[in-house]
């Protein structure tokens, strides 16, 4: 195979998630400078409608379930999890056929893995909770969010958008390449590497792929459940995203944000907000440190800044 089409299909592989992963899986430590090393994790497995979900539990603090994008796992918040620990309990999920939890025979949905977190954080005890999802998780996290929004405190979606239109063109013929075809190829790249370093039975990586390559040619829009979004939500975005910037306003003005001026005192401000970081794109954004000070600030309910009137005798 040329060596521009095996780059382009590495770029199709990446699209819902890890193709810029540089670390190795199984170290459950943070590595970003400054940050604290994660507490060694609990982990368990609960069996939901015939898939055996793998979990961690990191730290104390507040529960905030965080979801990894498509070909990762839970491992691939390594690099900054201490950052997250530091103030919360950080509960790690691999989703349906990812890391240490088996593909199965159930069928490959977003609404189906969204339902599942609702029953496997009821089993852990949480009645509600925050939840963030990067990419693919932030596909089940808008789903955990929109079927059970009683359920999610505050819900930040990283990267992840409410239709398969809004990813540029380009992006959708990549796509169109994904299928167990490429698992030979694909064996020197670090999506494999993580895959192999923990999944239950390595061999079933070429059906992830067609799984994951037969998801990504399904035309999706859940622009109707937004209204279900009834908690507060940060949409956070890299400003080189693999999304288009037109679809990143779209949804935010769906949220009810970005409508008018907020007034002098913020009166007419959303309960929502909206992110896009400066200098990140879709492969990089999910170990960025500005991502996770960025979230956590909007799960406080803080925003560091002071009005003009209090700087004035």
């Amino acid at each position: 195979m040329p060596a521009s089409v095996r780059h382009n299909s590495a770029v199709a592989i990446a699209t819902l998630a890890v193709a810029a992963l540089a670390q190795p899986t199984g170290q459950l430590t943070a590595q970003s400078e400054g940050a604290p090393a994660a507490q060694t994790a609990d982990s368990g497995r609960v069996m939901i409608d015939g898939v055996n979900y793998y979990y961690e539990i990191h730290g104390a603090g507040q529960p905030l379930l965080l979801l990894h994008g498509g070909l990762g796992s839970g491992d691939m918040f390594d690099p900054v999890l201490g950052l997250l620990t530091k103030s919360r309990q950080v509960i790690l999920v691999d989703i349906q056929g990812h890391g240490r939890t088996p593909l199965g025979n159930r069928p490959f949905s977003l609404e189906a893995m969204g339902n599942d977190m609702a029953v496997l954080m009821t089993k852990l005890g949480h009645d509600t909770l925050d939840v963030m999802g990067y990419s693919m998780g932030g596909g089940v996290a808008f789903q955990f969010a929109a079927q059970h929004p009683a359920r999610v405190r505050k819900l930040v979606l990283v990267s992840a958008g409410y239709t398969d239109k809004a990813f540029y063109p380009e992006m959708k013929a990549q796509q169109a390449q994904v299928g167990a075809a490429m698992a030979e190829m694909m064996k020197d790249t670090p999506m494999y590497k993580s895959y192999a370093a923990v999944a239950p039975d390595v061999s079933e990586f070429p059906r992830l792929l067609q799984t994951v390559g037969d998801f990504m040619q399904r035309p999706y829009d859940f622009s109707p459940q937004i209204p279900d979004l009834t908690m507060p939500v940060m949409l956070i975005f890299g400003d080189s995203d693999m999304y288009q910037l037109e679809h990143v306003v779209d949804f935010y003005h769906r949220l009810g944000g970005g409508l008018r001026d907020a007034g002098w005192m913020g009166e007419h401000m959303s309960t929502n907000r909206l992110a896009i970081l400066p200098g990140l794109t879709h492969y990089n954004i999910f170990m960025s440190p500005t991502l996770y000070e960025t979230a956590l600030t909007f799960f406080a309910g803080k925003d560091g800044a002071q009005s003009w009137a209090s700087q004035v005798p």
